[in-house]
């Protein structure tokens, strides 16, 4: 059953939602979402909703082209290669702000993480625009991610989990340039996967 939406801005709310079921998978990329259904099924007129999907259009989540409706945006190759090699660049300036902040408190938090290993990273460099970019930049992503990950069984998954302990050890030896070589790996690692995983495609015009 649906449940109700929060009690504040309603485009917002409806936002919040369409956002959150893109990335964990409700709606694949290229579904279609139809505006009649949607406003039926979060109980909202037609003007919050056109709003939340020009919102989730602007971060690249949705595409709307002229008289086709609006669906879930695919990831084409170049889009893919666009963004692991912008993320590249803020994690590495992430790293080097991380020069004298990384402290065995903060290596015993990140010790726990998985999912918000990165998000963490960002949070340690107190550089908000960073944090805000580099947030929106992988949200693009993330369902990708998760849906390259699907098939990797437990070991595939455990041995997923332990890139991001050994990320973390490369981190801590203070080798800044070793940090930066592993992470921009990391992240092409991640990039591949999507990759076979055929989860690309190139977007109809």
């Amino acid at each position: 059953m649906t449940q109700p939406l929060p009690d504040h801005s309603l485009a917002d709310a409806v936002a919040d939602r369409l956002r959150a079921d893109i990335q964990s998978g409700v709606y694949a990329p290229g579904d279609r979402l139809v505006e009649r259904r949607l406003a039926h099924l979060l109980g909202v007129s037609h003007i919050p909703l056109r709003e939340a999907l020009a919102r989730l259009e602007e971060e690249g989540l949705v595409v709307r082209p002229p008289r086709r409706g609006a669906r879930v945006a695919s990831l084409s190759p170049r889009m893919l290669e666009e963004v692991s090699s912008l993320r590249v660049v803020l994690e590495q300036f992430a790293l080097r702000r991380l020069q004298g902040r990384f402290t065995p408190a903060a290596r015993a938090e990140l010790h726990e993480l998985d999912q918000q290993f990165h998000e963490y990273l960002w949070r340690l460099t107190d550089h908000a625009l960073l944090m805000e970019v580099a947030g929106q930049l992988r949200s693009r992503v993330t369902h990708f991610y998760r849906a390259a990950a699907a098939p990797l069984g437990p070991d595939g998954l455990r041995r997923h989990a332990e890139t991001h302990q050994e990320l973390l050890d490369v981190i801590a030896s203070g080798d800044l340039r070793a940090a930066e070589e592993a992470m921009e790996q990391h992240i092409r690692a991640a990039a591949q996967r999507i990759a076979d995983a055929q989860l690309t495609r190139t977007e109809e015009a």
